[in-house]
């Protein structure tokens, strides 16, 4: 299991990363002035962003409770950024304190922050696996060194698609592949960016991303609810994010505005 005791890797501070523009955006401090030039670009482009990411973090807590609740004890959060509080592993470890939590993703600085990702109950663990998303036999493998795979897993890609290809990269394909690999009674947590709610400042987004270097790509709701197919959607289905499940915070963070991205989890049966 790769850790925070991995070999150096080099940061490249020469160009923005979304992990790092993410983290902007929610006030953290794990950035580099060229991811906060790209965000500031971004937010005065499309106002939504900011709106967006804390949206985009409060259904990743909802999400993981309602898992928990629903008794998955596994979580596979692959794509999961910078640590921000409370992340995952607390979030799941508050209801379950025996969950077992495994953490991903390529970001050198979130590898660099893994111990902080390490720190969950006394019942429970938490681990990291430094992979990227398009090589899941790897995430997998490592990841099963820590979760019991013949078990329930919720696996969250939250807010990671839009920066995956359709076609280079088979984004529907490589779904598919994790599913695959997930017993019966496993949670897939989805969100991602989409024009639908806010067209001209999420094309506007999305084409300073792609100017950045970083594919970006938003879906529509048909596009995304594919990602679920063959799943039992959980209720209230694909939805704007701040309408799954909203608790009081959500509601009043919505009269503040649209946050323009779609949500679903949906179950294995």
């Amino acid at each position: 299991m790769t850790g925070p005791d991995a070999a150096p890797t080099r940061i490249d501070t020469s160009r923005p990363h979304p992990a790092r523009v993410y983290d902007w955006w929610l006030g953290g401090k794990d950035n580099y002035p060229v991811d906060e030039e790209l965000a500031r670009r971004i937010l005065a482009a499309d106002p939504t962003a900011v709106r967006g990411a804390r949206a985009n973090r409060r259904f990743m807590h909802r999400a993981t409770r309602a898992a928990a609740q629903a008794g998955v004890r596994q979580f596979l959060d692959i794509g999961t950024g910078i640590p921000t509080q409370p992340n995952l592993h607390q979030v799941a470890q508050q209801v379950a304190p025996d969950a077992r939590i495994v953490y991903a993703d390529n970001d050198p600085i979130v590898l660099r922050h893994a111990e902080a990702l390490l720190h969950g109950s006394v019942e429970g663990s938490t681990d990291y696996v430094h992979a990227d998303v398009r090589d899941p036999e790897t995430i997998l493998r490592l990841a099963g060194e820590c979760l019991d795979l013949k078990q329930p897993v919720a696996l969250s890609l939250v807010a990671l698609t839009h920066y995956l290809d359709t076609d280079g990269d088979d984004v529907y394909g490589l779904l598919e592949r994790y599913v695959d690999a997930l017993a019966p009674g496993s949670h897939l947590v989805l969100s991602q960016v989409t024009a639908d709610i806010s067209p001209e400042g999420v094309e506007k987004a999305a084409e300073l991303f792609r100017r950045s270097g970083t594919p970006f790509f938003p879906r529509g709701r048909e596009e995304f609810s594919r990602f679920l197919d063959g799943l039992e959607l959980l209720d209230p289905g694909v939805v704007p994010v701040v309408d799954w499940r909203p608790e009081a915070e959500d509601l009043a963070a919505a009269k503040e505005g649209v946050a323009p991205l779609y949500a679903g989890v949906a179950r294995k049966s």
